[in-house]
């Protein structure tokens, strides 16, 4: 899909700054997102976090917007996805990745930091 690929391309071109992104932040109007876990990138279409856990206070900065915020976001997240080959799992993400998740979900819905 050509958006997952502009996605890819994009995040690997503000590595050294960015961790994920939304589509709607490249242009395109659908429910697609892309989080860099470490050693490889994951897009997920139609992300939906179906569950929260262990809420905590935390500072975010985005692509977005200069500086950082103060958010809450949750330790542990469960999250049901379509993956590249547009076969749905359900998830559960912990830590850094669910934050990461959890930002790009916002953008989905219009929500910056």
């Amino acid at each position: 899909m050509p958006v997952a690929q502009d996605l890819m391309d994009t995040l690997k071109a503000h590595r050294d700054g960015c961790v994920g992104m939304a589509a709607n932040m490249i242009g395109c109007r659908k429910n697609i997102i892309i989080v860099s876990m470490g050693l490889m990138d994951m897009v997920m279409f139609n992300p939906v976090i179906l569950k929260k856990t262990q809420p905590y206070e935390t500072e975010e900065g985005c692509l977005s917007l200069v500086g950082v915020r103060k958010t809450t976001r949750y330790q542990k997240i469960t999250v049901r996805y379509l993956d590249m080959s547009f076969q749905e799992h359900t998830q559960e993400f912990t830590g850094w990745i669910a934050q990461i998740i959890q930002h790009e979900c916002d953008h989905l819905e219009g929500i910056i930091i």
